[in-house]
């Protein structure tokens, strides 16, 4: 098995849904034949590694079967780790994805909504960055500042610094570019004056700095309605079915593979040519 190929998902917000972003991603792609590790970098909430005990747990407890990924925790004790001193935290998460790094295809990792340097390790080692933005200026402030009258870009972000950073540190030890794909994440439900501005603005920010934008998803019930199993709408099947079938659920697998499709993932063979890359 070669190298493989590094999935971060970061946005120093919180709320913006990268735990459930991440979550998706990485059951999409161990549907698609993958073998995905995932470090949960978030060492006090642990959103990432509590979704998959609960799979665990559930898979066991019905008799199911469904693709795990390949885990190391970080530490046994996320929150004391949290308060260790950077030098530790780093040498934890290097000797994580050291493990890890060989045995799978993707390594996903999950990364906490402030500014650690564990966060901006994990960055440096990417080799595509999925920041999820929710449908808010409050959160186009995480990438860039716009003026109060006019709306205008003022001047990018701390969290865009860190990424255009780690895309030149990059570029110069290995010759590699960084992918950077913004998902618009839990959209409205309705087209408004507000939307259209912030597209503008996304649009505008995205040809400076350089990232892609694709389409997240929707603030559905669904998605929280399985995480206590362990699950995601990609693991329905009639073998699998915890809570009862509805048009959401088709519409949620619809936006679920829009958002994969825009990361560049579009069934099992793509999927196996990135993590050759």
């Amino acid at each position: 098995m070669g190298q493989a190929s590094v999935i971060v998902v970061g946005n120093e917000k919180g709320g913006a849904g990268k735990s459930t972003i991440a979550i998706h991603i990485a059951t999409a792609l161990l549907h698609g034949g993958a073998k995905v590790a995932v470090l949960d970098l978030d060492l006090r909430q642990q959103t990432l590694g509590r979704f998959f005990a609960n799979r665990r747990a559930w898979l066991a407890a019905n008799g199911a079967e469904a693709p795990m990924p390949v885990e190391h925790a970080i530490s046994s004790a996320g929150d004391a780790l949290a308060k260790a001193p950077d030098a530790e935290q780093l040498a934890r998460f290097e000797a994580a994805f050291a493990e890890v790094a060989g045995e799978a295809d993707f390594v996903l990792i999950d990364t906490p909504g402030s500014d650690t340097a564990i966060s901006r390790a994990a960055h440096g080692l990417a080799d595509l960055i999925v920041t999820p933005m929710n449908d808010s200026f409050v959160d186009f402030d995480m990438l860039g500042q716009v003026d109060p009258v006019t709306l205008e870009l003022k001047r990018h972000s701390l969290y865009s610094e860190t990424v255009w950073n780690s895309r030149k540190e990059r570029a110069t030890r290995t010759g590699k570019q960084i992918d950077w794909v913004v998902l618009r994440n839990r959209l409205a439900p309705t087209e408004a004056r507000n939307r259209k501005r912030l597209d503008e603005r996304v649009t505008a920010l995205s040809r400076k700095v350089g990232f892609r934008v694709g389409p997240g998803l929707r603030d559905r019930v669904i998605y929280r309605e399985l995480f206590p199993f362990g699950l995601t709408v990609a693991d329905l099947s009639p073998a699998i079915r915890p809570v009862a079938m509805s048009l959401q659920h088709v519409a949620a697998r619809q936006e679920l593979r829009a958002l994969m499709s825009a990361l560049g993932f579009t069934g099992l063979d793509e999927s196996e040519r990135m993590a050759a890359e």
